[in-house]
C-alpha cells in the first residue's frame, strides 16, 4: 500500500514538471495590456470626458516611471539637483506630459495598434508598436525597465525621435543657463500654460 501510494505521489510530480508554470508577462504583453484598455476607453464616446481622462490618468500612471524617465532627461543635471528638487521636477514633468497628451484624446478617430515585436536584455526591453491611421502608418517604439514582475515605460519613440531625448536637449540648455531652479519655475509655468489652453479648448468643446 505504501508503494502504490509512492508511486502515486511520484507519478503527480512528474506530470506537474511536465507542465511548467505559467510565463510571466513579457513587455510587449504588459505593453498591449495597457494600450488595449486606453483604446477601449477611447472608443467609448458615451464616457464623460472628465472620467475618460481620469480612466487615461490611471492606465498612464500605472505603466509609465515617471521617476526613471526624469532622471534620464535631466540627465547630468538631474546629480545637481537635490531630493525636493528631484521630486518636484518629476511632478511637474509628469504634469506636462500629462497636460500635452491626454489633453489631446478629443483628437482620437479608430486608429488601431498593431504590436511588431520586442528586444529583452538586461532588465531593459523595447517594444516595436505601429499606429495604423488612415492615410499613414506610424512606428512607435517603447522603451521599458524591469521593476520586480513589471515592466514600466522610461521613454517612447514616435517616428524616430525620443521623447526623452527631446525634452533633455530643451531642458538641458535652460538648466545650464539658470540652474535648477531656473528650470523648476520654467517647466511649472509651461504646465500652467498647458492647462490653461486646455481649458480654453475644453470650454469651446
Amino acid at each position: 500500500m505504501a508503494k502504490s501510494f509512492s508511486a502515486l505521489v511520484m507519478f503527480f510530480v512528474v506530470m506537474l514538471g511536465a507542465f511548467p508554470a505559467a510565463a510571466a508577462p513579457t513587455p510587449l504583453d504588459q505593453v498591449q495590456q495597457t494600450v488595449d484598455k486606453v483604446l477601449e476607453v477611447l472608443r467609448n464616446k458615451s464616457m464623460p470626458v472628465a472620467e475618460r481622462e481620469d480612466r487615461l490618468r490611471t492606465l498612464v500612471y500605472d505603466r509609465f516611471d515617471f521617476a526613471l524617465m526624469s532622471q534620464w532627461t535631466l540627465g547630468p543635471y538631474w546629480r545637481h539637483a537635490d531630493a525636493q528638487q528631484r521630486q518636484r521636477f518629476i511632478d511637474l514633468y509628469s504634469e506636462l506630459l500629462e497636460a500635452n497628451y491626454l489633453g489631446k484624446i478629443e483628437a482620437y478617430t479608430d486608429e488601431t495598434v498593431r504590436y511588431l515585436g520586442q528586444k529583452v536584455e538586461n532588465g531593459r526591453a523595447e517594444v516595436e508598436t505601429e499606429v495604423v491611421t488612415s492615410n499613414a502608418n506610424i512606428p512607435l517604439t517603447y522603451r521599458l525597465s524591469r521593476q520586480g514582475g513589471e515592466w514600466k515605460v522610461y521613454d517612447v519613440v514616435i517616428e524616430g525621435v525620443s521623447l526623452v531625448r527631446n525634452y533633455r536637449s530643451t531642458f538641458g540648455e535652460i538648466a545650464r543657463k539658470d540652474g535648477i531652479e531656473g528650470l523648476l519655475q520654467q517647466v511649472a509655468r509651461k504646465v500652467e500654460e498647458q492647462k490653461a489652453a486646455a481649458g480654453k479648448n475644453g470650454k469651446k468643446g
